[in-house]
């Protein structure tokens, strides 16, 4: 493909819609953050931001969610209309927020390859919502129009040149063949679940290839048994590892020993990857050095020492509990993982990000669990709108038959009642964002989700008693913030978009919404006076909840907007919010 056409994206109207979408999700999430106070206008809203007048239509819902039509949006400086512009907008925003010289250009630059990647997925729509009832499981996924749907920077990819987003991005839904290495095995580390040898690894993964890697390294006059082999991303292979890591290459403690065939399409958090060819087998996460929402997308061997374990200990817990095996809540293992420490950087004595350049991990894949009947789509596809504002939940539930708010019932007491169980019997806490979760639709109807990236973000919130190599996930959080993993993390980070989405697609009102989310929370209550106590201590139904903001973190440090070891104090809490839940309370 030509340079031309791979930036044939790069044009007024693709990049008009972008401005606009950009523009008016950074309205809105920083008016949920109390950043600015957009003041009534008739039938719309205003708001000033430097010299420019920003007028708009939008719908207002609980927890301070802003829904804005960003083709309502009008801009006015100095008595002349102007189309919207996003990196204005963050200019202007910049000293608001205490930005320095030093991020401004950073984070502009993150919003800038946003409103590329928004562009991208513009001219190259392929499905619209309706169509997406009967896409696949991979056909969902690389139709995602929108990243974390809080952050307004979440589609940066900083590293990636224009051909390595046709190459590499989910929204391209590319075939991606991965680069096979043998790294030294005293400068690396293997790490399995308790049912995996070595031995049996190679053979799910490689099969009769693992031969053909020994003989290449004996042909070099090396030892195979001196090796460890892993996947790497191919970006990471050209772009990092042959340059920061050339010393290791040349002394040959990192030797590439072959390509896979092109089978493997990324997924909606970049560095993993499944097989669409043969999707019952492990998904695999890579290290890639990608700058994207707040983070360089590396994978730490220190964390990939204890991943198996983890997550070994965490299915355990789950598969003996009966209220989520009757939820049908389900892991998919992280179990296997290596990691290369013999560079330079892990000998400098001190955490530093080049430390994360060279790693990766096996995860298993939800394909082999489904039965008849049944499909799979990522729980973000809920919040998807495509180009035309089309919901594909609007679609779902239309297609269901069922009705929103029995639809709503099903899909919560998949997620939500196994994700409130945890917290409440285990004191364990996930992350539970859209791209987190998989869905397992049946008639399109949601009948159970499996939970996926444990390894990097589950938190043990109590005492319970823990593997040593697995005790790194214990933390010691406040206990006034405890709640905070539920009330924030999934009513605030998902289900306010999603409340909102369904209400203005008129499929279910806001306050039925609410009820259904308090009703679940009620059942499990009245279900188990055992977790009495721990109900109360975790007080989900508190009058009003902390203010997390997302995006204040990012503006902050655009390159690492929290420490991974202590997310919790971390985090950027200004202000309440009223609960959604309080007024359905017991």
């Amino acid at each position: 493909m030509t340079h031309a056409l791979l930036a044939a994206h790069l044009n007024p109207v693709a990049m008009r819609h972008a401005h606009r979408h950009v523009v008016a999700k950074t309205v809105a999430e920083l008016a949920h953050e109390g950043l600015w106070a957009p003041t009534p206008d008739g039938d719309r809203w205003s708001l000033r931001v430097g010299d420019v007048d920003y007028g708009f239509r939008a719908g207002r819902h609980s927890l301070d969610h802003w829904q804005v039509d960003p083709a309502s949006l009008r801009c006015v400086v100095d008595g002349e209309e102007v189309e919207p512009d996003a990196l204005r907008l963050v200019a202007d925003l910049a000293p608001l927020v205490g930005m320095d010289d030093a991020t401004t250009p950073v984070y502009l630059e993150e919003v800038s390859s946003t409103l590329a990647a928004h562009a991208w997925k513009v001219a190259h729509q392929r499905f619209s919502a309706h169509e997406l009832v009967d896409a696949s499981f991979q056909e969902v996924e690389a139709a995602m129009t929108e990243g974390h749907p809080g952050f307004v920077a979440n589609s940066g990819r900083i590293g990636f040149g224009v051909d390595d987003h046709s190459a590499y991005a989910p929204e391209a839904g590319p075939r991606v063949a991965l680069e096979w290495l043998a790294v030294r095995r005293t400068k690396a580390h293997l790490s399995t679940g308790a049912d995996i040898t070595e031995a049996s690894l190679y053979a799910e993964l490689l099969g009769d290839r693992v031969g053909t890697f020994e003989q290449h390294l004996r042909d070099l006059g090396e030892d195979a048994a001196d090796f460890l082999f892993m996947a790497c991303h191919p970006w990471q292979w050209t772009n990092k590892v042959t340059t920061t890591l050339a010393p290791d290459v040349a002394r040959r403690d990192v030797v590439h020993v072959g390509t896979t065939e092109p089978v493997w399409q990324p997924q909606q958090s970049l560095r993993t990857f499944l097989d669409v060819e043969h999707p019952e087998r492990p998904y695999v996460k890579t290290s890639l050095s990608i700058q994207n929402m707040g983070f360089v997308r590396g994978l730490s061997p220190k964390y990939m020492r204890g991943t198996p374990a983890i997550n070994d200990w965490v299915a355990g817990v789950v598969a003996d509990d009966p209220v989520l095996q009757e939820a049908g809540f389900s892991v998919l293992r992280e179990f296997a993982a290596v990691g290369y420490s013999g560079d330079v950087y892990h000998s400098l004595g001190f955490p530093n990000g080049h430390q994360t350049l060279l790693s990766c991990l096996w995860r298993e894949s939800p394909v082999p669990r489904l039965q008849g009947g049944e499909r799979l789509a990522t729980m973000a596809s809920l919040l998807h709108r495509d180009t035309e504002g089309g919901a594909f939940v609007a679609e779902l539930v239309a297609a269901s038959g069922v009705g929103g708010r029995r639809w709503l019932r099903a899909y919560l007491d998949a997620y939500l009642l196994p994700v409130v169980h945890c917290l409440l019997r285990h004191d364990l806490a996930f992350m539970p964002h859209g791209e987190n979760l998989i869905l397992v639709l049946r008639d399109h109807v949601p009948v159970r989700v499996v939970i996926k990236d444990i390894g990097e973000e589950v938190c043990l919130m109590g005492d319970t008693p823990l593997p040593a190599e697995a005790e790194r996930i214990r933390q010691d959080v406040p206990e006034h913030l405890k709640g905070l993993s539920l009330l924030v993390d999934v009513l605030d980070g998902f289900l306010r978009h999603l409340a909102a989405t369904m209400h203005e697609a008129g499929v279910l009102d806001a306050d039925t919404f609410w009820r259904e989310v308090a009703q679940v929370v009620l059942d499990h209550r009245a279900a188990h006076p055992e977790l009495e106590l721990q109900a109360k201590r975790y007080d989900l139904f508190r009058p009003r909840i902390e203010r997390s903001c997302l995006n204040r973190l990012q503006l902050r440090n655009p390159k690492q907007m929290v420490d991974l070891a202590d997310q919790a104090q971390s985090l950027i809490l200004e202000g309440t919010l009223a609960n959604p839940l309080a007024p359905f309370g017991p």
